[in-house]
């Protein structure tokens, strides 16, 4: 019984082809480790939820009937624009959806964009201050994680939901890898980097220097670091001009170069040529 069940799953699997991705071709086929888990924490691990409140339980009682129901957490549809890879929206993204002037009236498209504002944050490893675009709850979570390189380098990636965040993620998290804040003031360096420290822990060093880029960036930085850039030549080119150069040790001889050779092939060409004005009679 048991080998028949195994016939048959294997016969099922026979009817399956992987459809190959970016990850099986390419030079995504390449890329290392380090990247990977940069992109499963940027683009398949689950968000936290922000425009619902999440039911962390299996199942729920109603208090009417008393039936019990199994949880469904929906997540909202949700628009994300490039214009927030240009800032800081906490998560928060713009809500698709449908509003009723009342009863008697159709229902039509509306979405819910969040409240944006123009602020400068400070970052205290990069000592900069950054001017960007910001949303309110941002701001709540700058604020409850006391600064903003604490929220920063908190948060996954896949909750910062922004070009801008990761990368500055990235480089606060290689200035504390190679210790390379505050140039000229080894006392608040060691200062600030006692207080960050801690979040170093998490990645390898090639693990921060793959972090934060989008998967055309991490190819191109691939192809410039082992593809080689030189010109290469054809092997024949090489092959006739190392002949070229045993005859003529082994004659002793000059003999004709290979731009003359070619010449000279091309001249007999156009003397067989019937066409040609050379080869025609009077």
């Amino acid at each position: 019984m048991a080998s028949s069940a195994a016939r048959q799953a294997l016969g099922k699997s026979m009817y399956y082809v992987k459809r190959p991705s970016k990850w099986d071709k390419g030079y995504g086929a390449y890329l290392p480790q380090a990247y990977r888990k940069f992109f499963i924490e940027w683009r398949v691990k689950k968000p936290e939820a922000v425009h619902y409140i999440e039911n962390k339980n299996r199942y729920w009682r109603d208090e009417n009937t008393g039936l019990v129901y199994p949880v469904q957490n929906r997540p909202l549809p949700l628009k994300f624009p490039k214009e927030q890879d240009e800032g800081l929206w906490g998560g928060e993204a713009v809500i698709q959806g449908f509003t009723k002037k009342d009863r008697y009236h159709r229902r039509v498209p509306r979405f819910w964009f969040p409240a944006l504002q123009k602020s400068v944050v400070y970052s205290k490893v990069l000592d900069k201050y950054l001017r960007v675009t910001i949303s309110d709850r941002t701001l709540q979570l700058i604020h409850a994680n006391y600064g903003f390189d604490h929220y920063i380098l908190k948060t996954p990636a896949c909750d910062l939901r922004s070009k801008l965040a990761v990368k500055l993620k990235r480089q606060i998290l290689t200035a504390l890898a190679d210790k390379t804040l505050y140039p000229d003031d080894p006392v608040k360096r060691e200062e600030v980097y006692d207080d960050y420290k801690q979040y170093l822990s998490a990645y390898t060093r090639e693990e921060i220097e793959w972090y934060g880029l989008t998967f055309e960036e991490a190819c191109e930085k691939w192809k410039k670091e082992n593809v080689s850039t030189k010109k290469t030549v054809p092997l024949k080119i090489e092959l006739r001009a190392k002949l070229i150069e045993e005859l003529k040790a082994a004659r002793g001889s000059e003999l004709p170069t290979i731009e003359d050779t070619e010449t000279s092939l091309l001249s007999k060409i156009k003397s067989l040529n019937p066409f040609s004005s050379s080869s025609k009679t009077d």
